[in-house]
């Protein structure tokens, strides 16, 4: 796949933003890629991809780690297996796929509940528990996310990883889209804030569940650039529309808090305002995102038909860095541009 530039003065303050982020957080390297109106209209990489003498420059092939951002791909999976009438209905409760749970831990809990960050459930030391009962609330936990990816695989027969690569990867010609479990030479290495932390370490295994995906910056806004066209590449359906509607509607539950996180299958959708969203304010209605840890971020506005990606290689949040403040002005500032452009 691949699209050509334009590029344009007029995004120049995404880059200034995105290089003010690389100023602040703890990191070596960072990339930024702005799809408009089907042109690569700003392609940055700034740094290195560690911190190590003679370190490889980021450059157009370099994969970062995209810890949570690899959510959008289980949601797709999720939505492939709805479509494929694998998963019957999101309302389906997960013990009618996973009856081995504990039935009373996991009563009432509907797929839509973990695809939407509404299950209420925890777990430490192995041991699942209940926060609050299901659809009453929000919160982030991995809980849901592997207990999805063993549903996608139960009922298709086919893991998260495997229906990417028939499905996407392989048709658009990706080679920059993984799950990893060594190291090579095009990996960005996450960099580290603090010593307790030097325990991370990149998974042995290649399974979805696992945070040890990376994706360099071109296809991860190739991926935004999919769903943006819903399913259709230079004239060709790629993908079924109603896999890209899925995952990309509002889904939480309808009687959720409107100042709570709004999600489709794992994506954050701006829909009502919402006091805790990620999406900046000036990001229209319609608009979804996906973040990761590492600071990478996958902005889709389909009403400006634009696609913004960042993408870092650090961990988590330094002293006196706001990501959340961040990550909304992100999008406002590629709102900003867009006006811009237009005077």
């Amino acid at each position: 796949m691949f699209i050509n530039k334009k590029l344009k003065q007029s995004f120049s303050a995404v880059l200034d933003h995105v290089t003010n982020t690389y100023n602040q957080v703890i990191c070596s390297g960072a990339a930024t890629i702005v799809i408009h109106n089907n042109h690569v209209v700003l392609e940055e990489y700034l740094g290195h991809q560690s911190i190590a003498n003679g370190a490889r420059p980021v450059q157009e092939d370099t994969q970062f780690h995209v810890a949570s951002v690899r959510k959008s791909y289980i949601g797709f999976a999720v939505a492939y297996a709805v479509y494929s009438g694998c998963i019957v209905n999101i309302d389906d409760l997960v013990l009618t796929y996973k009856p081995d749970l504990d039935h009373n831990v996991w009563k009432d809990t509907s797929i839509r509940h973990l695809l939407t960050h509404t299950h209420g459930l925890n777990e430490k030391e192995g041991i699942t528990y209940r926060e609050y009962p299901p659809g009453e609330n929000w919160t982030y936990r991995q809980i849901g996310i592997k207990t999805l990816t063993d549903i996608v695989e139960s009922t298709t027969g086919m893991t998260v990883s495997d229906i990417l690569h028939e499905h996407v990867f392989k048709p658009l010609h990706f080679t920059e889209s993984n799950w990893y479990s060594k190291k090579h030479e095009k990996l960005a290495e996450v960099i580290l804030k603090y010593d307790q932390e030097r325990n991370w370490q990149i998974s042995n295994s290649t399974k979805d569940d696992t945070m040890n995906m990376y994706v360099s910056a071109r296809e991860l806004a190739y991926w935004g650039y999919l769903h943006l066209n819903e399913g259709t590449i230079e004239g060709e359906q790629i993908v079924p529309t109603k896999i890209i509607s899925l995952a990309t509607e509002l889904q939480s539950p309808s009687h959720l808090d409107d100042n709570l996180p709004q999600n489709g299958f794992l994506w954050f959708i701006k829909d009502l305002p919402a006091l805790k969203t990620e999406i900046g304010e000036d990001v229209p209605i319609g608009s979804y995102q996906i973040l990761g840890y590492t600071g990478v971020t996958l902005l889709v506005i389909p009403q400006e038909n634009i696609v913004a990606v960042r993408m870092f290689n650090s961990f988590g949040s330094p002293e006196g860095y706001d990501y959340l403040a961040d990550v909304r002005s992100f999008g406002d500032t590629v709102m900003g541009c867009l006006e811009k452009g237009k005077r």
